[in-house]
């Protein structure tokens, strides 16, 4: 990242090389893809620092990418508003909403978007998203391969995305096992925030106390939570993860001081005792 000009957050570039980042400024995929990013690591180390960074991101992609119709339709823009190629301007600014065999930026904005929306509860991000997602509707039927990403991304936003909260103490081994069943859910887009009930910087973690002083994960649509839940189980039904089988049990070793089994005779074992030799003679 490098400052740019003319915004006190830090904008990012296009290009580095040996650690240095190059003039290029960054265009819209870059900052939906990263924040996209940064919200994934806040998912899986529960921190809010990746959560602050991914919302200066979007941040700067609603002030700098993005263009609001009188009609309320959303339009993005591949190159920011104040770093257009001024021949450019006069032409067409640039924008593409098609997928390819990655996200378009339009597309990677309106997921970003709706997942910073799921964990915050911000409204804002949550129209900017749908409103982007408004020429996927129109034309993705007719051509489903030009817009994957962001008919996966209206996928979740039909399912809410669903919110899972997981609370309770850092070192507690229930609270992991919650944690890891979150990660494995299959409900399209899901969001996860986890960590100690009312922890700083992490909206869905508010006001989501432990049930009976256990771990507890709350599954959550706009923030109305389903009921809590406190086992992995109970869970995994909620967000459609497959829990893996259980482990078999060990063979049990035999006790000392009793037979592991039936004796073998001497006329078995090919030996004779001292004792029969003794009444042999």
């Amino acid at each position: 990242a490098g400052a740019g000009a003319g915004s006190p957050r830090p904008r990012l570039r296009r290009v580095s090389r040996g650690g240095v980042a190059g003039a290029p400024a960054a265009v819209l995929e870059d900052y939906g893809d990263v924040a996209e990013g940064f919200l994934v690591l806040h998912a899986v180390t529960g921190e809010a620092a990746w959560l602050e960074a991914a919302g200066s991101l979007l941040a700067i992609v609603l002030e700098h990418f993005a263009d609001v119709g009188v009609d309320g339709s959303w339009t993005y823009y591949d190159t920011p508003d104040d770093g257009t190629d001024a021949a450019l301007v006069v032409v067409r600014r640039p924008q593409d909403p098609a997928d390819n065999a990655y996200p378009s930026g339009w597309s990677a904005a309106c997921g970003a978007l709706l997942s910073y929306a799921g964990l915050t509860g911000s409204q804002r991000h949550r129209a900017a998203a749908e409103g982007g997602l408004a020429v996927a509707a129109r034309t993705g039927g007719r051509v489903p391969r030009a817009f994957g990403w962001a008919l996966a991304v209206a996928e979740a936003l039909a399912d809410g995305p669903r919110e899972v909260a997981v609370t309770g103490p850092d070192a507690d081994g229930r609270r992991r096992a919650l944690h890891a069943v979150a990660l494995a859910g299959t409900a399209p887009g899901m969001v996860i925030s986890v960590g100690e009930p009312d922890a700083d910087g992490i909206p869905l973690l508010e006001h989501r106390p432990s049930v009976r002083g256990r771990p507890t994960a709350y599954v959550c649509r706009r923030f109305v939570c389903q009921a809590p839940v406190t086992t992995p189980e109970a869970l995994a039904e909620q967000v459609g993860a497959t829990l893996p089988p259980p482990a078999p049990e060990p063979e049990k070793a035999p006790e000392a001081g009793r037979d592991a089994g039936p004796a073998l005779s001497p006329e078995r074992t090919g030996q004779t005792s001292s004792g029969a030799a003794a009444a042999s003679e």
